[in-house]
């Protein structure tokens, strides 16, 4: 108990005085999160709109498919997108094995399935409301589209922030694209292993409580703005 209560004082000290490798870390893996969500919502919810406004064969099976996605292991994403960026890969020649590049796409790849997720479900019940609205109107359906995602815009955020969450925190994929090299590739839960693994608890305990408030914080939020939306 007085080794953890030890390293507890040395972890909130870091936090405290404001650690640079400590910074470099939280700074780093918030570029990287932030960037792949970001990119997943531009990607996902146009997806996700689609899927409610687009009637086509085996659309029950894509809808399926992409629920399925938001279970997938992380180390396996990891291990695909590893094997694509490697050297001998399909996309070898860019070079963005061991980069935070690399990272940034396996989030993506993560991140993707629950805004498609998300936003499906959020722009059907619209389409409901609205569809014989839009098809009077004689919208097409990327205009339908557009239409529900504005009206969306609080179901929006709520699906960038549950995406947030679940990149910030993940841990399998991007050790294995990423490699976690100090001052490139090192983000808070790949530091985090690393420096538990090593037996330095100060650093690794100043990472974990900022990364458990970061993902309360947006879980919360995320859970609030779901929970306003509803009632709208």
């Amino acid at each position: 108990m007085g080794d953890f209560q030890q390293a507890f004082s040395a972890a909130f000290r870091l936090i405290v005085s404001g650690d640079p490798e400590l910074l470099a870390i939280v700074v780093l893996s918030l570029r990287v999160s932030l960037t792949a969500t970001c990119i997943a919502l531009v990607i996902g919810a146009p997806l996700g709109a689609l899927l409610a406004v687009a009637r086509f064969p085996g659309r029950m099976g894509v809808v399926v498919f992409v629920n399925a996605m938001l279970g997938l292991p992380p180390v396996v994403v990891g291990l695909a997108i590893y094997l694509l960026l490697s050297h001998s890969g399909l996309f070898g020649a860019l070079g963005w094995l061991f980069t935070p590049a690399a990272m940034i796409v396996a989030q993506v790849c993560l991140a993707t399935p629950i805004i498609v997720s998300l936003v499906h479900r959020l722009t059907e019940g619209f389409w409901k409301d609205y569809g014989d609205e839009f098809r009077i109107a004689g919208a097409t359906k990327w205009q339908a589209i557009r239409e529900l995602l504005i009206i969306g815009k609080a179901g929006l955020l709520t699906a960038f922030l549950f995406a947030f969450g679940r990149a910030i925190s993940e841990v399998g994929a991007i050790i294995v694209v990423g490699g976690n090299i100090r001052g490139v590739t090192r983000t808070m839960t790949t530091a985090i292993a690393l420096e538990t693994s090593k037996g330095e608890l100060a650093l690794a305990l100043g990472l974990g409580i900022i990364l458990v408030t970061l993902s309360i914080a947006v879980s919360t939020t995320g859970f609030i703005l779901l929970r306003l939306s509803g009632r709208d």
